[in-house]
């Protein structure tokens, strides 16, 4: 079961290259799921100032202090 230093070299070269494949796999998925994380932070921020608008133009639904409806 002795493996020769050749083969044993070849066989980490190509775990080597499989991992280096899925490590660059994995950075791919990284950098899109980052462009998506900002882009609904973005998104977050937008609504977050629309809703102080909103609020500051209308007023808070709670000025009365009377419970909701469904109360």
């Amino acid at each position: 079961m002795n493996m020769s230093l050749e083969t044993r070299i070849n066989d980490l070269e190509t775990r080597l290259a499989f991992q280096d494949d899925t490590i660059q796999a994995l950075n791919d998925v990284l950098v899109a799921q980052q462009r998506v994380v900002e882009r609904l932070q973005m998104q977050l921020e937008a609504l977050a100032k629309r809703q102080e608008e909103l609020i500051e133009e209308f007023g808070s639904v709670d000025d009365d202090g009377a419970p909701p409806p469904h109360y």
